[in-house]
């Protein structure tokens, strides 16, 4: 009698590999949220910071197809908030986008502002829009999958960007930054696809919260390169966005 080989021994080695593997590239979101944290701080080089960006990103990718994430063309990109258009981008054909003295690896102490400013209806500055007296939602510009954010701020902090966002796009290798919200409605590691509601705008962070600054949306665009992280004007995308009512 032939004797045929049993495999089903090697089945739960296969499902603890998978398992392994699946829990690497969760932390992968854990290690970015946390290396993004000494980057704001100041307590990492931006040598030892590019080599682990460039390290962790692409495990954050594999984590994003993995979970079922897909790519997004710019035709699918929305408008970041909720009943706003275009016209409420602050300055001039996006003269607020300034990237003169600015680096990502400078954390809190950066200077410029490679960023585009969304004001909304807000004159008491209680958050909520004038015309509805709702929350206003933020909603995400691109797909992808969170990898950093943050839900606390309280006024006596020195951090600039308050309650905030980090929504990192493998298929254009770009992570997207929603700054200065009210509150945070999604969670580490979460898959989001574009005009998916993220947070509500708010007042947080050391010079949104004072009341010389009217209520808006602080929204960056960051292009990966090799675990550089280098400012992208995403203002022509904002043009071209379909805004949601």
């Amino acid at each position: 009698m032939i004797r045929t080989a049993k495999i089903y021994p090697l089945i739960p080695l296969f499902i603890f590999l998978g398992i392994n593997i699946l829990f690497a590239q969760t932390s992968s979101i854990d290690d970015f949220d946390e290396l993004y944290t000494m980057i704001r701080d100041g307590k990492i080089s931006k040598s030892d910071a590019i080599q682990q960006l460039n390290s962790v990103t692409e495990q954050i990718s594999n984590l994003y197809y993995g979970k079922g994430g897909v790519d997004y063309s710019k035709e699918n990109f929305c408008f970041p908030l909720r009943g706003y258009n275009q016209s409420s981008i602050g300055g001039k054909n996006g003269s607020g986008y300034i990237t003169k003295g600015y680096d990502f690896f400078e954390g809190n102490k950066h200077g410029g502002h490679p960023a585009h400013d969304i004001f909304v209806y807000d004159k008491n500055q209680d958050s909520n829009d004038d015309r509805t007296g709702n929350p206003i939602d933020v909603l995400s510009m691109s797909g992808g999958i969170v990898v950093a954010l943050s839900n606390d701020w309280e006024p006596s902090s020195d951090l600039r960007g308050g309650k905030f966002v980090m929504i990192y796009d493998p298929g254009d290798d770009a992570i997207y930054y929603y700054a200065h919200n009210n509150k945070v409605s999604i969670e580490l590691g979460d898959i989001v696809e574009p005009c998916q509601k993220i947070a509500e705008v708010g007042r947080s962070g050391l010079n949104a919260y004072k009341q010389k600054s009217p209520t808006h949306l602080h929204i960056s665009r960051f292009l990966v390169n090799g675990g550089d992280i280098i400012p992208d004007d995403l203002y022509q995308d904002l043009l071209k966005s379909k805004a949601v009512e």
